[in-house]
């Protein structure tokens, strides 16, 4: 194996751009690198980083009749249960649960995809990582943009939702959608890079990211109200902010269904969904947030690039 002492050149005059290099290029693995170096690995590449996104969008739906229809059906069919459970079953009383449901569960769906599927991303492409140099972080970091295109697909079923039922999202607040988007990309991508890492060493890691993402799902306050665990914690209410996803599902609750209040309970009181709190207030939330994964960033690239050096030899 040859270890390359400096980054490939931008432009090659025999195949005209980085991404054509980098095919024909010798080197398997990068010298050590500073996590600056690998973020201009990534820009350098980006070509290659689009069509590692194409490939990863064609061979998932490869042979399948409906194709990109999947990424639509499966919010539909979260929906369809989720609201014979919560309305039909137990009346959770929540106006347009399924504005309130898809307004979380689209950013889930986002999170979850980009880690399911980053996880295997280097072992997946085990013959192309053995074959030719390129940054290997682009790897999970297409999974992450596969799933991105994904959650833009998904946001059709939102308009036909918001359309169909007549509901008006908050123009004061549905700015924060765009802040809590970045937020979650930074975060996937971070948790990404290290487990696709971590799976080339331990193969039960993609195992264990499925049973933890089922767990991670229920303590996110997306079928359910904040409020409802918020009340039982009272002031301990604090913890559910510990996990990172609940203040993105915040947000996006916020700016899209709009409503910090439900129907009135039993007592005549009108039931709390969603904090009833400022934009600094959610902004403050996502910015911690945004800080904590750009601090795992950083950290996931380090073990990353400690790690890579032997990616051939254990694939």
């Amino acid at each position: 194996m040859i270890a390359a002492d400096s980054a490939p050149a931008d432009r090659s005059p025999e195949t005209g751009t980085a991404a054509d290099a980098a095919l024909e290029a010798p080197t398997l693995v990068m010298s050590r690198s500073s996590v600056l170096g690998h973020l201009r690995l990534v820009v350098r590449y980006h070509e290659l980083l689009v069509a590692l996104v194409r490939k990863e969008l064609k061979v998932r739906y490869k042979g399948s009749t409906l194709g990109f229809l999947w990424s639509l059906l499966n919010p539909l069919l979260y929906l369809a249960v989720f609201y014979y459970v919560f309305e039909v079953v137990l009346e959770a009383g929540i106006p347009n649960f399924a504005v309130f449901l898809l307004s979380g569960l689209l950013a889930w769906n986002l999170f979850s995809s980009s880690l399911l599927t980053g996880t295997g991303a280097i072992v997946d492409n085990g013959a192309l990582v053995k074959k030719v140099y390129f940054p290997r972080e682009i790897l999970p970091l297409a999974n992450v943009g596969a799933s991105l295109i994904h959650f833009f697909l998904q946001l059709i079923v939102m308009a036909f939702a918001l359309v169909i039922t007549r509901w008006s999202v908050d123009p004061a607040y549905v700015w924060l959608v765009l802040p809590a988007l970045i937020v979650l990309l930074l975060l996937a991508s971070a948790f990404a890079i290290f487990l696709a890492a971590a799976n080339v060493y331990a193969r039960d890691t993609r195992h264990l990211v499925d049973v933890l993402m089922l767990a991670w799902f229920w303590l996110t306050p997306i079928a359910y109200a904040y409020s409802l665990l918020a009340s039982r914690l009272g002031d301990r209410s604090w913890v559910m902010l510990l996990n990172p996803v609940t203040s993105v599902t915040l947000a996006m609750q916020r700016g899209i269904y709009g409503r910090t209040y439900g129907n009135p309970g039993p007592d005549g009181v009108p039931q709390a969904l969603i904090p009833d709190e400022n934009q600094l207030w959610y902004l403050r939330n996502l910015g911690i947030v945004g800080a904590g994964a750009l601090i795992l960033l950083v950290l996931a690239v380090m073990v990353f690039d400690r790690a890579e050096g032997n990616f051939a030899e254990e694939i």
